[in-house]
Order: structure tokens, then sequence, then C-alpha cells
């Protein structure tokens, strides 16, 4: 009757001599495991709520520390970039591609790097040497931005598509490829893009403005229906402004931000300087 009891013994953790076999062994896997599973958390908050230049130090020292581990390698690759250090991050990607046991996805981040490092010469070059068979969002998503480069616009909307289809938070795309026609002077197209991607993230401020300036550039001087706070609304109208001003309708450009300047909850000082300086250019001619 006392086996049971001893075995419990043993499983709580009280090293008697009968239950010691192999303990040692045992906890230095375990301990292994658990140091595992705490540093994969640490690396997860590192590189998305903590901060930026603390991670590069954190993944610097680690990496340095392990030089065999190509995971490190990559956290340090993802933190230079999340730092805004995308020059540093190329250089770290350079080394993990050259490895024997990097992949496809390892060639993107480096294209990644170097289109954030402004070398898009390089960047295409490394798309290049990914096979067609990985087709993932990131990859299509760089490919479109190199073929915008080149102003390969067919080659860029056929891009934008595919990634679009391949991710279900499509937003981000479709405001970039809604630019993408802005700059060529499609305003129908980038309009019906940039509502698209406030369709899937209501919030996203920036497709927003780019909503504006792209009904702006066809005399659509009125706001579009979309949730908008009341400062939101101040500052498209003063975006609606200056496309207004730029375009020659200068009268309309000065209603709006007079608009705007009475919609801001605030004081809105940047629509108050436009008005100054448009009043003042009116004046001198």
């Amino acid at each position: 009757m006392r086996h049971p009891v001893i075995v419990a013994l043993c499983l709580g953790g009280i090293a008697l001599a009968g239950c010691n076999r192999n303990s040692d062994a045992e906890v230095a896997r375990a301990m292994k495991s658990v140091n595992v599973i705490d540093e994969s958390n640490l690396s997860d908050i590192m590189l998305t709520v903590g901060d930026p230049n603390e991670a590069v130090a954190y993944f610097t020292r680690t990496a340095a520390e392990n030089p065999d581990r190509i995971d490190l390698q990559r956290n340090l690759g993802k933190a230079l970039v999340r730092a805004g250090k995308a020059p540093e991050a190329a250089k770290i990607w350079e080394g993990v591609v050259t490895r024997p046991d990097s992949n496809a996805d390892d060639k993107v981040e480096l294209a990644d790097a170097l289109i954030r490092a402004n070398d898009w010469k390089r960047a295409q070059e490394v798309l290049n040497t990914i096979p067609p068979t990985h087709e993932t969002f990131q990859r299509y998503r760089l490919e479109a931005m190199v073929a915008d480069s080149n102003k390969q616009w067919a080659k860029a909307d056929s891009f934008y598509e595919i990634a679009q289809g391949l991710t279900n938070r499509p937003a981000g795309v479709l405001n970039n490829w809604g630019f993408s026609k802005l700059s060529r002077g499609d305003y129908p197209g980038a309009e019906k893009l940039f509502g698209e991607a406030i369709s899937y993230d209501p919030k996203m401020f920036t497709a927003k403005n780019n909503l504006v300036m792209a009904r702006g550039a066809q005399r659509k001087y009125d706001l579009p229906v979309i949730d908008m706070t009341q400062t939101e609304r101040a500052e498209l109208l003063h975006t609606m402004a200056l496309t207004a001003i730029k375009s020659g309708d200068v009268t309309v450009g000065r209603g709006l931000l007079q608009e705007a300047i009475d919609t801001h909850p605030q004081h809105f000082d940047t629509a108050v300087r436009s008005l100054r300086a448009l009043d003042a250019n009116v004046k001198r001619g």
C-alpha cells in the first residue's frame, strides 16, 4: 500500500533516493523547454508591443550569443525594420538568406527591407529569385510596389489584385493600389479603391484623406459619406481645400478652409496658416 504514496511523492517533486533516477536530466530538459517558451513569449512581445530600440538591443545581444540560431537573426531583422533602421535590417537579412536553413520567406523579408531602404533595384533582383510557386500576400504586395516604381501599371494592377485575394485584411493593399491609381491620374479608379479600403477598415484615416484627394482631383468638393470624427472632418476639409486651390478653384478652396477652421473642435493652426497664406497671395495678385 505504500507504493501509491511513493509515486505521489515522486510526482510532487520531493527528492527521495528511490525516485531520483535520471531526475537531473529530466529537470534539465524541463527547464530548457520552459526557457524556450519564455523566450518565445518575450520575442513576441518585443516584436509587437515592446519599445523598438529595446527590441533591437535585445535581439542584437541574443543573436550574438547564439550565432547558430537563424530564428534570432530573423527576429533581429524584423526588430530593425520596426525601429526604422531599414539599411541595417537589410544587412541582417542578406546574411540570413545565405544560410542553408533559410527559405523563400527570408528573401521576401530582405526585399521588404531593401524597399524600405529605397534600394528598389536590389529589391527587384531578390524578388526575381523567389520561385513563382511561393504565393504569399507579402510577396505579391512587394511585387506590386516594385512594378509601381517601374511604372509597369498592368503588372502592378495584376499583383495588387493577387495580393488582395491572399489576405482577409486587404485595407492596406487596397489603399496602396488606390494611391498607385491616383499617381497615374486615374482618379475614378483611385476613388473606388480608397472607398473599398475604408469599407474594410473604417478607421484608416490615410485612406479617407486619399479618397478626398481623389474626389477633389475630379472637382468633387463635397465630403464622401463615411464615418469620421469632428477632428477628421476638419482635416479632410483642409485636404479638400488645398486640392481645390491646386486645381485653380481658389474661391471654393477658401470657403473650405474657413469651414475646416470652424469645424475643428480646437484651434486648427495648420488651416489658419493656409488661409492666411492664401489671402496674402490674393492681395499680392
